[in-house]
């Protein structure tokens, strides 16, 4: 399967938005379940929310839940997270993350086709 590429990430003070983009190739995309992932420096990998790019069901963490968005556009094989709301403890690199599952997992090890990730800095 073809990586996702990530786009959208950068610096922004807190309180502020940002959307990121997850564009993928349309076997990827139809695998059914996409992920955004984050990574914080020195801390673990976890899941911020999925999405099944078929059904639309969505899944967000507690942490993000009522702050992040993801949707979907079938047409462009594009999965959006957009961040409102944004935290100092939001700060890390972005991941998205496609497989082939149902119900989305929010588990990376379940997660089988990974894109490069892109990095958001919250900052005053």
């Amino acid at each position: 399967q073809e990586q996702p590429v990530e786009s959208g990430g950068g610096a922004v003070q807190p309180g502020g938005s940002l959307t990121l983009s997850c564009t993928a190739s349309s076997a990827t995309f139809n695998l059914g379940c996409v992920a955004w992932f984050r990574q914080a420096t020195g801390k673990e990998r976890e899941a911020v929310a999925s999405i099944h790019t078929g059904r639309g069901t969505t899944r967000y963490d507690d942490s993000v839940q009522g702050r992040f968005t993801i949707s979907k556009r079938v047409a462009d094989k594009t999965v959006w997270l957009r961040m409102d709301s944004l935290k100092p403890d939001d700060t890390a690199m972005y991941t998205c993350a496609a497989a082939a599952l149902w119900p989305c997992s929010m588990t990376a090890s379940s997660y089988s086709v990974w894109g490069q990730g892109t990095q958001v800095t919250v900052s005053s």
